[in-house]
C-alpha cells in the first residue's frame, strides 16, 4: 500500500522556548528627569549675554521723573517695568513695576481725596514711591542685579530664590567706573531660551504629577464650609466685585491678576494689574468704585485673551507654547478627567506662573508618585474673556498680551 494513501498524522507544534527580549526603552520618568538635568547643565554653560535677542530696546527711567510721565512712558512702549537710575549718584536705583503703581493707587485711596490725588500725581517723583511702600507696610523689593557674564544658571537661581520676575543686568564703564544698565533678564526670556535650545519634547510628565503651580485645596467647592473661600489658596473675584477690592488683593498678596469666576466656579475672565495702570495716568480714581464687569468694558477690543490648560497637560507642551507665543501664566481648569470624577469642565482648578515653571526646572520641585497637587503660595494669572475652555496645544488658545 502506498504511503500516500495512509492517513496523515496531525502536525504537532512545540512550544517555543525563546524568551521575548525586554524593552530597552527607559521609563517616562527617567526620560523626563534626564531632560531636566540636561537643561540645568545647559544653563551652567551659557551666560546671560547668550539669551539676549538680536534686537531689543531698553527703557531706563530717572528717579527724578514724575510718576505720571513714567507711567505714560511704560504704556506708550507696551511694557510694565523699567530699570530706575539715580542721576545724582550715577547708579542703579531698582525697578519700577506695575506693583508700585498698585501700591500708589491704594495709598491715594486710603489717605487722599480724588482732587488731591489728581494734583499730587502730577508732581510726585519716582524716588518717593519707596516711602509710600513703607507707610503702607508692604515689603520693599530687593535691589537685585547680575553681570551679563554670569551664567544663566546663576541668574535663574536669583530669580527663584527672590521670587523676582525680572533681573537687571549691570556692567561697569571702563573709563568712569560707573554702573551701566545693559538689559533686563525676564523669566519669559529665560524660559523661551530654554524652550528653543533644549529637548523639551522629552519633558512628558503631566503638570499634575510634577506639582507645578498652585491648586485649589478642596477636592470640591461644596466641601468647604460656608463663609470660607472654596478656592483657597487662590484669590478669586466675581463680575460684581469692585475694582478696589481686587486692587487690594494685588497689593496685599503681591499678585498680578485675579481669576473672575461665576457662581459655579467656571472661569469667565481675569482682571490683572495692567488693567489698573491707566487709572493713575488718566486720574480716574473714581473708577475704583466700578465693578469688574463695568471695568472690563473699558478694556481694549484687541485684547488677545487668556491661556488655559488642564492638569494632565505635560511640561513639554507648556514650554512648546512659550516657544511659540508670549505667555506669562496659565489658568488650570477642570477637564474631562475631573469631569469623570464628578467635577465641572471649565471650573477653576489652579494657576501656573512662569515662576512656578522656573522653580521646578531649577530643582525646587520633585517628581513623586502622588497624583495630588501640592499647595504653594498664590501666584498670578493672565486675563481675558474665555468663550470656552481650551487645552494647551489647541489652535483656539488665544495668545497672551505682550506686556513684558
Amino acid at each position: 500500500m502506498s504511503n500516500s494513501l495512509l492517513p496523515q498524522s496531525p502536525s504537532i507544534r512545540r512550544a517555543s522556548t525563546r524568551r521575548r527580549a525586554g524593552s530597552n526603552l527607559p521609563p517616562l520618568q527617567d526620560i523626563h528627569h534626564g531632560a531636566i538635568q540636561a537643561i540645568r547643565t545647559f544653563l551652567k554653560g551659557r551666560i546671560c549675554y547668550d539669551a539676549f535677542p538680536i534686537s531689543f530696546r531698553l527703557i531706563v527711567l530717572d528717579t527724578k521723573l514724575s510718576v505720571k510721565r513714567a507711567l505714560q512712558c511704560l504704556l506708550m512702549n507696551s511694557v510694565v517695568s523699567a530699570p530706575l537710575w539715580n542721576s545724582d549718584k550715577s547708579e542703579f536705583a531698582g525697578m519700577l513695576t506695575v506693583l508700585d503703581i498698585i501700591h500708589l493707587i491704594q495709598y491715594y485711596w486710603r489717605t487722599a481725596s480724588y482732587d488731591f490725588a489728581t494734583e499730587d500725581v502730577e508732581t510726585l517723583r519716582l524716588e518717593k514711591l519707596r516711602e509710600i511702600e513703607i507707610e503702607l507696610g508692604v515689603a520693599q523689593p530687593p535691589l537685585l542685579r547680575k553681570h551679563p557674564d554670569n551664567t544663566l544658571y546663576e541668574a535663574a537661581q536669583v530669580l527663584v530664590q527672590t521670587h523676582a520676575r525680572r533681573l537687571p543686568l549691570l556692567d561697569y564703564d571702563s573709563d568712569t567706573g560707573h554702573e551701566v544698565i545693559v538689559s533686563t533678564l525676564t523669566q519669559y526670556r529665560l524660559l523661551k531660551f530654554i524652550s528653543i535650545n533644549a529637548k523639551i519634547q522629552k519633558l512628558n510628565l503631566s503638570l499634575r504629577r510634577l506639582k507645578i503651580g498652585t491648586y485649589v485645596a478642596a477636592s470640591s467647592p461644596t466641601d468647604v464650609p460656608e463663609g470660607q473661600n472654596p478656592y483657597h489658596p487662590i484669590a478669586t473675584a466675581t463680575l460684581n466685585t469692585t475694582v478696589f477690592n481686587v486692587v487690594h488683593m494685588f497689593s496685599e498678596l503681591s499678585i498680578s491678576a485675579v481669576p473672575i469666576i461665576n457662581e459655579d466656579g467656571i472661569v469667565v475672565n481675569l482682571y490683572e494689574t495692567v488693567d489698573v495702570m491707566t487709572l493713575v495716568r488718566s486720574g480716574s480714581y473714581q473708577s475704583l468704585d466700578l465693578t469688574i464687569s463695568e471695568a472690563l468694558k473699558q478694556r481694549s477690543l484687541d485684547f488677545p485673551g487668556v491661556v488655559i490648560c488642564t492638569a494632565s497637560d505635560s511640561l513639554g507642551t507648556l514650554l512648546q507654547l512659550i516657544k511659540k507665543r508670549r505667555v506669562h501664566r496659565l489658568v488650570v481648569v477642570e477637564g474631562e478627567e475631573e469631569e469623570r470624577k464628578g467635577g465641572r469642565k471649565g471650573r477653576l482648578l489652579g494657576i501656573i506662573t512662569l515662576s512656578d515653571v522656573l522653580r521646578y526646572i531649577m530643582g525646587a520641585g520633585t517628581i513623586t508618585e502622588t497624583q495630588e497637587p501640592r499647595q504653594t503660595q498664590m501666584p498670578s494669572a493672565s486675563s481675558a474673556t474665555l468663550p470656552s475652555p481650551s487645552v494647551i496645544g489647541s489652535p483656539t488658545i488665544p495668545a497672551a498680551p505682550p506686556i513684558a
